[in-house]
């Protein structure tokens, strides 16, 4: 953070009173900075500490403005790392972007499934305790109002909110009207332009230079609600990632469970979304009626072994018992049994040891309190204990969330580039990595080589190779600012996409095509290429 920077984050923050006692507000911080992790125990005992000194108790904002203000009147000299470790949650911005979650209004879904529970104050699937929820319940669901409430409390607790990850959560998006999903989409990128637009080519452009970019854009939808008319919508919209529940791979299960679409359905909204350059984020549930643990082991094999799946990222969703579900109805009459504790951790270790590496594995559980739970799985920190699980039993996970670089500063000489390849049922994928030698990674980018004899949706990009995704790790640095050691900003985002275009040029392909978020626009221009249409792209 140049000192700019810091003078603009000390402006909008309320002023914690120091005058007197700054040598004793000094010795605070030094505390806090040698707690390496600085866990919540931790904190409170240091807290408590300086509390019997005289010094009121102070949350982490308020710390975070103390120590800017030690700064700023010559009594510490500032240290980027400081802010970074004494941030609240400082896992949130960890992968390099700002993860903005919102909400859309209540609206019905053309989905039955017997598993997902009906709360009418909330969009389908979702309940109103849930903290993203009960955030957008206090906004009245307001697209605008709930994006600026959450980059401001993000930044009063450090986090850079300059590239923004905006993930529009509800229902099934596609089900909604489609002037709804625009404005909607108009007054979250108003809200991160901070000035109101006539019409959302407006905002998108606005945003394309803007402070606060929108780096990324994701919604949810159904696997039968995909089809060419849908991908050139999402991409109206500036859609860069969709994700798609696909709950099991077994025709059976999906029918009994009350889906609503087959297997063939996933392949076909798989292939079309692959070749149109989405990121694909499917969701996965062990645990559904008619499943067993060792049924859902075998289940979660197909989605790698079927080259029509092969997802991007992955969220694994053991499905939870709640009142509020028609489920509830199929445990009381004895039909349904949720798995125990053990089940459930058994099926998690076996998944994770399956998980391919060009793969992020976002989440193994949903982040329903436990008190909605009427009988099964109720811990919330299931990655954790089925991590320490896999390595008693000398087992690893390969995921990329496994294996992200995150704080760890490197140098580009401690890097080397890896391709791993595989193929799906109408592309041969290319996962570049930049990754240490113990194999941890700093930055990715996937590129899309469509099968010649593959009919494209969209004839436009025909003959064309795609990248579908470009993603350096690390800390989230603020716009134009140097890296000191972390993985953003020491140009290997540019070294992945001239890889990137040696590989197209020599595999026959004439023209490379990027699916550019709003945001990263001017990025992609530095590098030769330019708007065509609803995708960027260059000669090559």
């Amino acid at each position: 953070m140049n000192t700019t920077r810091q003078v603009e984050w000390y402006e909008k923050h309320e002023p914690v009173a120091i005058a007197g006692q700054e040598s004793l507000y000094v010795q605070l911080i030094e505390a806090l900075v040698s707690e390496r992790p600085l866990t919540g125990k931790k904190y409170r005992q240091i807290m408590r500490q300086f509390a019997r000194q005289g010094l009121p108790w102070l949350s982490k904002d308020q710390v975070l403005h103390v120590y800017h203000t030690l700064c700023q009147t010559g009594w510490l000299t500032f240290n980027p790392d400081i802010p970074t470790h004494l941030q609240m949650k400082p896992t949130r911005t960890q992968s390099g972007v700002t993860v903005v979650t919102v909400l859309t209004k209540p609206y019905p879904c053309p989905g039955k499934c017997i598993f997902c529970p009906t709360d009418i104050r909330m969009p389908k699937s979702y309940l109103h305790d849930e903290p993203g929820a009960q955030r957008a319940e206090r906004h009245q669901f307001d697209p605008y109002a709930q994006t600026a409430a959450r980059i401001h409390a993000l930044e009063r607790i450090g986090h850079p909110a300059e590239k923004i990850e905006l993930l529009i959560l509800g229902g099934t998006w596609s089900s909604y009207r489609r002037d709804y999903q625009e404005w909607f989409v108009k007054r979250c990128l108003d809200a991160m332009n901070g000035t109101d637009s006539a019409t959302l080519a407006e905002a998108q452009a606005q945003n394309a230079t803007g402070k606060r970019r929108n780096v990324g854009l994701v919604i949810e939808t159904r696997p039968d609600h995909i089809d060419a008319e849908e991908l050139r919508w999402l991409r109206y919209l500036g859609v860069t990632k969709v994700q798609i529940g696909i709950q099991s791979m077994d025709d059976h299960i999906l029918a009994i469970n009350k889906r609503g679409h087959n297997v063939a359905s996933v392949r076909r909204a798989m292939r079309l979304l692959r070749l149109a350059g989405f990121k694909i984020h499917a969701h996965w549930m062990p645990n559904l009626l008619g499943a067993t643990p060792e049924s859902d082991i075998a289940d979660f094999a197909r989605l790698w072994e079927d080259p029509a799946i092969r997802p991007d990222e992955l969220k694994i969703y053991p499905c939870m018992l709640l009142e509020n579900a028609e489920l509830y109805a199929y445990w009381q009459r004895g039909e349904y049994r949720p798995y125990t504790e053990e089940e459930v951790l058994d099926v998690l270790v076996a998944c994770k040891a399956q998980v391919p590496p060009y793969v992020r594995l976002n989440r193994i559980i949903r982040d329903i309190p436990t008190n909605n739970v009427v009988q099964g799985i109720k811990k919330a920190n299931l990655r954790q204990v089925a991590q320490q699980r896999m390595k008693a039993q000398g087992l690893t996970c390969q995921c990329i969330r496994c294996r992200e670089i995150r704080r760890q500063q490197v140098q580009r000489e401690d890097l080397a580039l890896r391709v791993f390849t595989y193929e799906t049922d109408a592309t041969t994928e290319h996962f570049l990595s930049f990754e240490t030698a113990e194999s941890r990674l700093a930055g990715f980018l996937r590129l899309s080589f469509p099968h010649p004899d593959q009919p494209h949706p969209l004839p436009e990009l025909t003959g064309h190779a795609m990248i579908r995704e470009v993603h350096i790790y690390g800390p989230a640095l603020p716009l134009g600012e140097d890296s000191q050691g972390e993985a953003q900003h020491m140009g290997l985002g540019s070294e992945l996409i001239a890889k990137a275009k040696e590989m197209a040029r020599a595999a026959g392909y004439q023209r490379l095509a990027v699916i550019s978020a709003i945001g990263t626009r001017q990025y992609y221009a530095r590098h030769g290429f330019q708007m065509d249409g609803l995708y960027m792209t260059v000669d090559l």
